[in-house]
């Protein structure tokens, strides 16, 4: 009995380091904590966005965000203002979108509700559309910051890193579409 039980631990093993190497080979994306990306091409300004494990839901610079209802949905219009990073010029744009979500955030200065929309981001050579809480990021580094649901969907995240991959988009590059995500139960509430 002890053999055919030996026999069965080794070949476990063999197919568990089998695997892991496999697995070794199969090098997975990674991207550092700071990146640059473009919002909503062809617009498509090159901002810093911050990859921040510690936040859920990703957030983008939005200002004069007003409410309203187009056929009987309810819509935000909102102006995105930031700098671009490969001209140093500030540059603006009004959006409409529908509200994706309503969100409520409570922190350590309380409760704070904003709205959520869906946006398309090129990051790497890839375009996600994601959901971004909006909110006036003026007075922050970052304009973008992305969250864990998109962070699942990027990669890995290396925080010892910076600026690792060059924006590659263009108008044949695919788009990963929100309603096909596939979220992580682990990835939090």
């Amino acid at each position: 009995m002890y053999k055919s039980l030996r026999h069965v631990l080794i070949a476990c093993l063999a197919t568990g380091l089998m695997s892991g190497t496999v697995l070794a080979d199969d090098d997975p994306v990674v991207f550092g904590w700071v990146e640059k990306a473009t919002i909503e091409e062809p617009w498509g300004p090159e901002v810093k966005v911050k990859l921040d494990s510690g936040a859920l839901t990703s957030s983008m610079q939005a200002e004069d965000i007003e409410k309203f209802e187009r056929d009987g949905e309810e819509w935000v219009r909102f102006v995105v203002e930031v700098e671009d990073e490969s001209t140093e010029e500030i540059v603006s744009k009004t959006f409409e979108r529908p509200i994706f979500r309503k969100l409520i955030l409570t922190g350590a200065g309380g409760q704070d509700r904003r709205p959520a929309v869906l946006m398309t981001l090129c990051i790497g050579d890839t375009r996600y559309e994601e959901q971004f809480s909006l909110e006036d990021r003026d007075d922050l580094t970052y304009p973008v910051l992305l969250g864990r649901r998109t962070i699942q969907e990027l990669g890995l995240l290396d925080v010892t890193r910076t600026f690792v991959h060059d924006l590659e988009c263009d108008e044949d590059t695919p788009l990963h579409e929100h309603e096909e995500k596939e979220l992580d139960e682990d990835i939090g509430i």
